[in-house]
């Protein structure tokens, strides 16, 4: 089986919530550096279908692991978070949780003014195709790390991300455009 075959029916294997609540795999963190320009709050979900050879965050990987949260309370979080110029989704793999982040993309952006940025396993062109939930996300972001890590093309000196096969798309707001590629 192929690689674009197999991605595409990964992304279809949504983590299960009930309506309004996202699973996370840990606390929001506020005033990162390191998640994308600018000082950032980071929201790190939780469930994974790619499990990348020398992930850093393989507890991330189980569906069914970490908390499931209420929306209404994640956005109530961050309302408190001062001093941030944006939002980076970080995994796990936020494209399985497309509805839920998608809702809290468009609250900091309206609510805060935030730019959102998220990574993903998966590549821009498999979020493209699937469409649904995953892509209307992405039209919401300012930015999208892409594609998997692998672990062969591992290089520290990549801004904001792990593996040289990975592209940092800077986007067009509520179209998806990509506007450059780092």
């Amino acid at each position: 089986m192929d690689y674009h075959k197999i991605s595409l029916e990964k992304i279809a294997h949504q983590v299960e919530t009930p309506d309004g609540y996202i699973r996370l795999s840990g606390p929001l963190e506020r005033d990162s550096i390191v998640n994308g320009d600018g000082l950032r709050a980071v929201l790190w979900t939780q469930g994974c279908p790619n499990h990348c050879p020398g992930c850093q965050n393989p507890e991330t990987w189980d569906y069914c692991a970490g908390f499931l949260v209420p929306v209404d309370e994640v956005l109530e979080q961050l309302s408190h978070f001062k001093g941030q110029t944006g939002l980076t989704f970080c995994g796990g793999e936020p494209f399985v949780q497309a509805k839920a982040c998608k809702t809290i993309s468009d609250y900091v952006r309206k609510e805060f003014g935030w730019d959102v940025w998220s990574f993903s396993g998966f590549t821009y062109e498999i979020i493209k195709e699937y469409g649904k939930e995953p892509w209307e996300f992405l039209k919401s972001l300012d930015a999208l790390i892409d594609g998997p890590f692998i672990l062969k093309q591992r290089d520290l000196s990549l801004r904001f991300r792990g593996s040289k096969n990975q592209r940092l798309l800077k986007l067009e707001y509520n179209s998806g455009k990509i506007l450059s590629i780092e």
